[in-house]
């Protein structure tokens, strides 16, 4: 309980940091007069433009979105009972770039089909995978399914990139780096209320995971029905991961490393483990877009960018520790 009440903290922290940081500086004494008050002097109305109209919608989707996949990333592990897995492993990334993908060489660059292409793709993918893996038993089957379902989908990727002519080119670039840059009030509406739905019942299966860590034999000892179990986590997997990568394009790392490490932090039990990570997400994804807007200011870099450079290393770091076991 104090490590949540901690990263709570250091969360709150970010969001404030990140909030008045960027090509605008915000005073942090004007924030809470800006977030409570009215806007008294041109730069007050300049700040409270940008606050509410820019950056609080653009902090609260990375705290959306990173808690999601940091979640996503534990059922997965779980699940797999391997901690290198994540919500990729079963096509869920590839199938919503792919969908994705198609749109902008099609001629629908508009967000409006972007993203329902991209959450079907997501979708289809993972559906397809879990089919396929159900004709074998045992997580051996699925594991293989995702990884032919990546294959295939990450080829279709390259045939439409070779189809694409040079603006497409530059929309399919950024979104495969990801970005956070379509946060907005209407999206927050729609995807804040969705994830939350989607991880309280993720949440609802911790003992279910606890179980799976001692082997599928000894769950179904304790009295978990294997099968339908698997087809639950795989599909809110889905339904949670999907719509995220469709709203912000390929993010890497956020849904392997946040787990692992509070995973070596906290220990295996899901009942911390879940909420814990949750946060952690949250406050790393929050972070990363933070550095991702104010290292080349007034440009910004993908944020895809930043979550591999950071992640990437630190996860060598852990393997070569003898960490990631």
């Amino acid at each position: 309980m104090q490590t949540l009440l901690g990263l709570l903290a250091l969360l709150a922290c970010a969001t404030l940091a990140a909030a008045a940081s960027g090509a605008v500086d915000i005073p942090w004494t004007a924030l809470p007069r800006l977030l409570f008050g009215d806007a008294a002097t041109p730069d007050e109305m300049l700040w409270h433009s940008v606050l509410w109209q820019v950056r609080l919608p653009r902090v609260l989707f990375a705290i959306v979105c990173g808690g999601g996949l940091a979640l996503a990333g534990v059922a997965m592990q779980a699940l797999f009972r391997n901690p290198l897995a994540e919500p990729g492993l079963i096509g869920i990334s590839a199938g919503g770039s792919l969908g994705a993908v198609a749109a902008i060489v099609l001629g629908f660059q508009q967000f409006t089909v972007l993203a329902p292409a991209a959450f079907v793709g997501a979708l289809g993918a993972t559906l397809l995978a879990y089919r396929l893996g159900r004709m074998q038993q045992g997580m051996a089957s699925l594991l293989l399914a995702g990884v032919a379902i990546n294959a295939i989908c990450w080829a279709l990727i390259g045939l439409f990139t070779y189809l694409a002519d040079d603006t497409q080119l530059r929309s399919l670039t950024f979104w495969n780096l990801g970005s956070l840059a379509g946060a907005s009030w209407p999206l927050l509406a729609f995807l804040g209320p969705w994830t939350l739905l989607m991880s309280v019942l993720l949440l609802r299966h911790w003992r279910a995971m606890n179980a799976l860590l001692l082997g599928e034999r000894e769950a179904q000892h304790l009295g978990f029905a294997l099968r339908p179990l698997r087809r639950r986590m795989v599909i809110l997997t889905a339904l949670l991961v999907g719509p995220l990568v469709a709203a912000t394009g390929t993010i890497g790392f956020i849904g392997l490393v946040v787990p692992h490490l509070v995973r070596l932090t906290l220990g295996a039990d899901h009942r911390w483990l879940l909420p814990n990570a949750l946060v952690a997400g949250a406050l790393a994804l929050t972070l990363a877009d933070w550095l991702a807007r104010i290292v080349v200011i007034p440009s910004e870099l993908p944020i895809g960018i930043v979550t591999a450079l950071v992640g990437g290393p630190f996860f060598l770091w852990l393997l070569t520790r003898g960490g990631a076991r």
